[in-house]
């Protein structure tokens, strides 16, 4: 005896591969460990990465340029030691003047 799908059997099974279709993509969309709210939190945070990224680039270039000014230009050199780290000669006396925010 032969088994024959009628186009009902076969409506039934179509809908069954759709409906494990949509709950296969709603599962990976929402529930799995790649979810794409995971994905956009990534994203997300990978583009805060490249914004401190570019910061620190920024600043590592500035540091650079000043240890350089530094290491040639005597007089820099001083004035860096006098205002950064309050270093005097020995026959000078420092006055600091600190000012309130308000």
């Amino acid at each position: 005896m032969e088994k024959k799908f009628t186009p009902e059997k076969k409506r039934i099974k179509r809908n069954r591969y759709y409906y494990t279709l949509i709950i296969g993509l709603i599962w990976m969309a929402f529930f799995d460990k790649n979810s794409l709210i995971t994905r956009m939190q990534l994203n997300s945070e990978y583009k805060k990465s490249l914004k401190k990224k570019e910061f620190y680039q920024n600043e590592i270039k500035k540091m650079s340029s000043e240890i350089r000014k530094l290491e040639t230009d005597i007089p820099s050199l001083e004035k860096v030691a006098r205002e950064r780290y309050l270093m005097k000669k020995d026959n000078e006396d420092i006055f600091l003047i600190i000012r309130n925010k308000e």
